[in-house]
């Protein structure tokens, strides 16, 4: 028993350290660098009665800033029937320019239901990397 919980913990090391992380277990510059960027939203208020304003906050975390992900557009489905496209205009990218990460954007929903919302980030018509969050709008009686 001794000897397999022993060459278990080595193995565990020895894939926690190949694997770009420290002893640690958190990753290493390098690795995050090589890590594509993920798509985070959120909703506030995410529970509500109507008629309700919701904020969506949608933050692009980790990943290095490439030109692939410089100005992009965004795709909102508001989950109601209702759709919007954001198109940025961007001066050319540069070596050393930082991404623009956190968008944010505002929606009316005027009756009760549970809606999920989506965000696409799009670039060139090619989806990059996509989101989604619920929102409840409950009815006030």
């Amino acid at each position: 028993m001794r000897t397999f919980m022993s060459w278990a913990v080595v193995w565990a090391l020895s894939q926690s350290v190949g694997s770009g992380a420290d002893r640690s277990g958190m990753p290493q510059p390098d690795e995050v660098r090589r890590q594509r960027p993920r798509l985070e939203l959120r909703a506030s208020p995410r529970l509500a009665f109507p008629p309700v304003n919701v904020f969506l906050t949608a933050e692009l975390v980790g990943g290095p800033d490439t030109e692939e992900y410089y100005c992009p557009g965004l795709e909102w489905d508001w989950g109601d029937g209702g759709k919007s496209v954001h198109e940025a205009d961007c001066a050319p990218f540069e070596d050393g320019i930082l991404l623009q990460r956190r968008f944010t954007a505002e929606h009316a929903y005027g009756s009760a239901g549970v809606y999920r919302v989506r965000v696409s980030l799009q670039r060139e018509s090619r989806s990059l990397a996509k989101a989604e969050a619920t929102v409840t709008v409950r009815d006030a009686q």
